[in-house]
């Protein structure tokens, strides 16, 4: 008797996500010498992965500290999630940040002895949906400096206008 061959099942098609930035910090360019970007996760609730899945999120004011032998996000505001009334999260709370403890030792190491500060650029859902947030160790600029960053700024938006003019 022939037995009728096994149907394999068809693979689970989990919902895939472009890479979606929810919230950008374009000010930290300006104001920062950045270094040696790095992703990391975030230890989200429920409400709050569903908030920034909405798309709702600033980390125009928050920045990276240590506590103890951990990295956490502090200042970050991910609003409450209008559907989930007494079940919400807190807004600003510290968020803490999933990285390889190689990654936190060194980051912990620069911070420390060579005064660098921890500098989120940006917030983003990627690919399979998760929640990754982009760290950069940042040395603050002098006046004079974002002064130069502001006049190459200028000269190269002069430079393409005068070439696309002329062109």
């Amino acid at each position: 008797m022939a037995q009728a061959p096994t149907q394999r099942r068809p693979q689970s098609d989990k919902k895939k996500y472009a890479p979606k930035v929810i919230a950008e910090n374009r000010r930290a360019r300006f104001d920062y010498f950045l270094d040696a970007p790095v992703e990391a996760g975030i230890a989200l609730v429920g409400t709050e992965i569903k908030a920034l899945r909405a798309g709702r999120a600033n980390i125009a004011e928050s920045y990276a500290a240590i506590e103890g032998r951990e990295i956490v996000l502090v200042n970050a505001d991910i609003p409450p999630y209008a559907q989930a009334n007494r079940f919400n999260h807190e807004p600003r709370r510290p968020r803490k940040l999933l990285l390889h403890r190689r990654q936190i030792d060194r980051m912990i190491g620069a911070v420390q002895k060579e005064g660098q500060t921890l500098i989120p650029l940006k917030l983003y859902l990627n690919e399979s949906g998760k929640a990754k947030v982009e760290l950069a160790l940042a040395k603050g600029k002098k006046l004079h400096d974002k002064r130069e960053t502001s006049a190459k700024r200028d000269w190269q938006r002069d430079k393409a206008r005068l070439l696309r003019d002329k062109g």
